[in-house]
């Protein structure tokens, strides 16, 4: 004997039926026609094999076969309501989880944490810091934050939100800062560059911008990750090279200063999520974000 449920449509419009006793008022509430759901209550009734109905003056009565089935798909559509519900509340109360490197997180966003949440206090926003082991397709993750080129992975939707511009500075308590503020850029060629592993090609890029012969740059400390190596700038330890946003803080309060100004890069800042699991609250971050990068204060 064939286990198959019979066409949802069809249970729907029994269910509906049976529960307000009136084929208008299922079809009202289906925003469908009452031919419609007629159609689907016979469609049920031959697909069972059995009558649910029979007519009583000017409307319907259920038959004992109707009465068992009114009573057991009550029953599963309120569970299914009740779960969905459940479930559509879970997620408007779940976090958005957005993984970024710590650099970014510390020197972009948390200055911006306040301005964010009180402007977006929808969205419940959780950082997850990582260098460059973070993946917006493993569980836990509902987007990233990164500095990339593209093309663009094919399973992913992207928010390009700014250019990357890049710039060597320095602080003011660098040994070398008098000689070296306003001279060209080429008298970098000289110094021991502070360089992170992180962002190989981060010098290479900006001398080649600048029609300086990558291969004649000499690298001084070098540091794993691009945070150390801002800090280590800030305390006056030597040149370093860094994306804009994530020194802006320090060239307004004057621990850094960018001689050279910044270039562009053919990298994006962009927030990368999964297609299979697109979330409205994406999009209203990455417009908040493309705005906030924008500012002139940034």
């Amino acid at each position: 004997m064939s286990r198959d449920l019979p066409p949802l449509n069809a249970l729907r419009a029994f269910e509906a039926t049976a529960r307000l006793n009136s084929v208008s008022q299922a079809a009202e509430q289906l925003h469908v026609t009452h031919g419609a759901v007629s159609r689907q209550l016979k469609v049920l009734e031959e697909h069972l094999g059995v009558s649910l109905f029979v007519k009583d003056g000017r409307g319907l009565k259920l038959t004992d076969a109707g009465i068992r089935l009114r009573d057991a798909s009550f029953e599963a559509f309120e569970r299914l309501r009740d779960t969905c519900a459940e479930l559509t509340q879970s997620s408007a109360d779940a976090p958005f989880v957005l993984g970024c490197s710590g650099s970014l997180l510390a020197r972009w966003f948390i200055p911006r944490l306040g301005r964010l949440n009180a402007e977006l206090p929808d969205l419940r926003l959780h950082l997850s810091a990582g260098e460059g082991d973070l993946d917006p397709r493993r569980p836990g993750l509902d987007a990233l934050l990164v500095f990339a080129e593209p093309p663009w992975p094919a399973d992913m939707q992207v928010y390009e939100l700014a250019s990357e511009r890049i710039g060597p500075v320095m602080s003011p308590r660098f040994a070398h800062y008098e000689r070296l503020r306003q001279a060209p850029a080429e008298a970098l060629r000289n110094e021991a560059l502070l360089h992170t592993t992180s962002r190989p090609q981060a010098w290479p890029s900006w001398a080649q911008h600048h029609g300086i012969d990558a291969g004649a740059l000499k690298y001084g400390q070098g540091f794993e990750h691009l945070y150390y190596l801002l800090e280590a700038a800030v305390a006056g330890l030597g040149v370093a090279i860094a994306p804009e946003p994530l020194v802006a803080e320090d060239l307004r309060a004057g621990r850094l200063v960018a001689p050279w100004g910044f270039s562009e890069t053919p990298a994006q800042l962009a927030l990368w999520l999964p297609k299979r699991a697109a979330d409205g609250r994406a999009r209203q971050l990455a417009q908040w974000l493309k705005a906030e990068l924008a500012r002139q204060d940034v």
